[in-house]
């Protein structure tokens, strides 16, 4: 195919002509995982964790990103399942890291979080360590699966002996917690000895024998489920490398590293480097790691280069999970001493972001994601011979020192590439959206998801990029699409039939691409929050890259709306024709208005006009001007995007369930009262030698009543839930057209 580019330019009139009142709820429900406990487990281990999250009806199942990881339900005494329990085991063979947790529910499968692997024994903490008194012992080279304490702090001991290094390590967000953690080694009387407020580790050499305290707390005093974390306490030896817990990557990490890149630089910056007394002699290429390890540090290089060559500058500091900002200059130099003269030929900082990113951080403008990074790719065109010298430093660092700011600097002749991340397409709202939602690739039968995709380009590579999903399960269709030459921006159209089973598989997701003749292809990345959140005027949304890219079908509930072509055959048409598409729709609920309209898109079809959709009509008709659109021939898919507000039940089968469960409760409380009055019928005609065994057998039938009155109200409350929540909601949520396949062929020469 020519290729979609799915262009979501759509800004603030996705809705349409929706509007979103505050009465309204923004997307419809999706499953989501939000905390274990604990948060991981050792290797060679079997753990119990119990989760929790939102819309988990029907969860039955626990999987992982790795194979190897596995977990049953927890049973009961009587070999029951326990709700929302599960024993996980780490087999031996398992590599320590971090994993993606889901769960299969009725909806689907969740939203993931992070379970994390390790070979330090773990324990749980101790209920109410709140005081220096109620302080929790911790053994060294432990790790304790803890929540932070609301408007307090949580405290733990350790023994310690002059001399020894100790390492305090506590990851929170790094493993998807909302928890910014506070970090103190205290002595034993609680007065506070090491304060970390920003990296959640202390490196420790310890003074004099005996007991010290550990302090956590997170930044703001906030505490919950939502704010848990893993405290580790290591011993290291006086040369040993302090390694951190590990921790997921941001989304602006997917562009690192180049395809190819040793995991260690070949070359060490050598300081000091600092200034034009103090450069380091490079050649190039050249693969170098370094530090901005001093305030204000500048790391200085020069190197020699001849007319004609152009190299190539990639840095990655941000990218590698620091906060920094790095800048380049590069200069050439002519003369030496006082005659030195320096003419610029390059200034460099930031990768841009490939699309337009929320102003806000959810969702006013653009998406919430950044693909972008204050780390750099840049060119170098050398016009004559001679001398460089290149200054790195942190744009961010004029005040403060942290060895722990390292950099990566390759300079290399070009090597055209690519990089590619997708999320789910999110709502750009001027009113009443202030939410940032994970939003797991869980179909309902009928939907169509969009996926936007974006490209980072590397070393002047241009071309076109064909998105694929393969491995996808029954009944589902991903619509790919090709990001034309030039562009950075599309979607992929992830489509299940109303008859789809309930299924899920984690697919492969990649980008392809020819590059010097060659076929290239390249992982594309999924991105989705940390954390739901409502509200982002109050929180600060933390999306981040996952490990995998799990597609389901809930099996169960249905779409509001599908809309898709009458035919799924390619449509011709010349080049100066127009021409009209049939749509049919499946509508499934009611909705607010009788309307709404949807943009076109697709490559060269942004300006196509709208497609007023009836939503009150079992079908719509798409017209396409293509002698206004002026397409060149070729094959294209188009479809259309927007919104509307269903009247949304929420698991409406659960209410004919439990009336079925109160009807049974009903009969049965009828049954014991018949049977309660026949023995009552008996008792008056007995001989006193029956009296006995007959009011025995009243105790037990007056126990069962009780027991069968007990089961009816519950029923009854059961009903009562299950009816209020499956009340029609007015729910505002993407819609999105199955694509139309068009073949535009020349105009005919007149």
């Amino acid at each position: 195919m020519r290729g979609l580019l799915i262009a979501a330019a759509l800004g603030a009139g996705l809705l349409g002509s929706q509007r979103v009142s505050h009465a309204q709820s923004v997307g419809l429900p999706a499953p989501r995982l939000l905390t274990t406990m604990p948060m991981g487990g050792t290797v060679g281990t079997q753990v119990e964790i119990t989760i929790t999250g939102e819309h988990l009806d029907g969860a039955n199942e626990l999987t992982f990103s790795d194979s190897r990881l596995t977990a049953t339900r927890k049973l009961d005494p009587a070999g029951a399942p326990v709700p929302n329990q599960y024993v996980v085991t780490i087999p031996a063979d398992c590599p320590p890291g971090l994993y993606e947790a889901h769960v299969r529910t009725r909806l689907g499968m969740s939203a993931s979080r992070i379970f994390s692997v390790g070979t330090l024994p773990e324990v749980l903490q101790k209920a109410g360590n709140t005081t220096l008194a109620s302080a929790m012992p911790l053994a060294m080279n432990t790790l304790c699966n803890s929540v932070a304490t609301a408007r307090s702090s949580d405290f733990y001991t350790f023994e310690a002996r002059q001399g020894q290094r100790v390492f305090v390590d506590c990851a929170s967000r790094g493993i998807d917690s909302k928890m910014e953690a506070v970090l103190v080694v205290a002595d034993a009387a609680g007065r506070d000895l090491v304060v970390e407020r920003s990296s959640g580790a202390i490196d420790y050499r310890v003074p004099a024998d005996g007991k010290y305290v550990i302090k956590v707390h997170e930044l703001t005093y906030q505490g919950g489920p939502a704010f848990y974390y893993r405290l580790s306490l290591r011993e290291l030896t006086a040369d040993a490398v302090a390694t951190r817990h590990p921790s997921t990557r941001r989304v602006s990490a997917f562009s690192w590293p180049p395809v190819g890149l040793p995991e260690q630089a070949a070359l060490s910056e050598v300081e000091p480097n600092n200034d034009k007394d103090h450069v380091q002699k490079i050649s190039l290429p050249c693969d170098i790691s370094g530090a901005f390890a001093q305030a204000a540090d500048v790391d200085v290089f020069e190197f020699d280069a001849k007319m004609g060559e152009v190299w190539w500058v990639e840095v990655a500091s941000e990218r590698l999970g620091r906060p920094t900002d790095p800048s380049i200059i590069v200069q050439q130099v002519t003369g030496t001493g006082a005659d030195e003269k320096l003419t610029d030929v390059a200034e460099m900082t930031d990768i841009p972001s490939p699309v337009r990113v929320s102003s806000n951080g959810y969702a006013y403008d653009g998406p919430p994601y950044d693909a972008g990074s204050p780390d750099i790719i840049g060119k170098v065109e050398i016009k004559q011979d001679g001398r460089y010298r290149l200054q790195i430093s942190d744009l961010f660092g004029g005040t403060r020192s942290d060895p722990r700011n390292v950099y990566r600097m390759v300079i290399r002749k070009a090597v055209p590439d690519f990089a590619v991340v997708s999320w789910a397409q999110h709502m750009e709202l001027r009113n009443g959206d202030r939410n940032a939602l994970s939003k797991p690739i869980a179909l309902r039968g009928g939907a169509t998801l969009a996926l936007e995709v974006v490209a980072v380009r590397r070393d002047g590579f241009d071309g076109p990029i064909e998105i694929t999903m393969e491995g996808l399960p029954e009944g589902v269709t991903a619509h790919g699409l090709k990001i034309d030459a030039g562009k950075t921006r599309g979607q992929m159209l992830i489509s299940a039939r109303q008859d789809a089973p309930g299924s899920f598989a984690n697919v492969t997701f990649t980008g392809r691409a020819v590059i010097d003749g060659s076929p290239v292809t390249r992982q594309c990345w999924l991105a989705s929050h940390a954390w739901p959140i409502p509200d982002s005027w109050g929180e600060i949304p933390a999306p981040r890259l996952l490990a995998d890219v799990p597609v389901s079908v809930s099996g169960v509930d249905l779409a509001p709306i599908t809309i898709a072509p009458a035919s799924p055959e390619i449509r011709e048409v010349t080049a100066s024709e127009k021409i009209t598409i049939l749509l049919v729709q499946t509508l499934r609920s009611e909705f607010q208005g009788a309307s709404t309209d949807l943009r076109a898109i697709g490559c060269g079809f942004e300006s196509a006009s709208k497609l007023t959709v009836s939503l009150t009509s079992d079908k719509s008709e798409a017209v396409f001007d293509l002698a206004a659109l002026k397409l060149p021939p070729g094959d294209y898919l188009v479809a259309f995007q927007g919104s509307a507000v269903a009247k949304y039940r929420h698991h409406p089968e659960a209410v004919a369930a439990a009336e079925e469960a109160k009807r049974q409760a009903e009969q049965m409380v009828m049954a014991l009262d018949a049977e309660s009055k026949k023995l009552a019928e008996v008792a008056s005609t007995a001989t006193p030698e029956a009296q006995a065994e007959l009011e025995k057998s009243k105790t037990e039938i007056a126990e069962k009543q009780k027991a069968a009155a007990a089961a009816l109200a519950a029923a009854d409350e059961k009903l009562k839930q299950a009816t209020a929540i499956a009340q029609p909601q007015d729910i505002v949520d993407i819609v999105t057209t199955e694509p139309i396949a068009l073949r535009v062929k020349p105009a005919e020469s007149k």
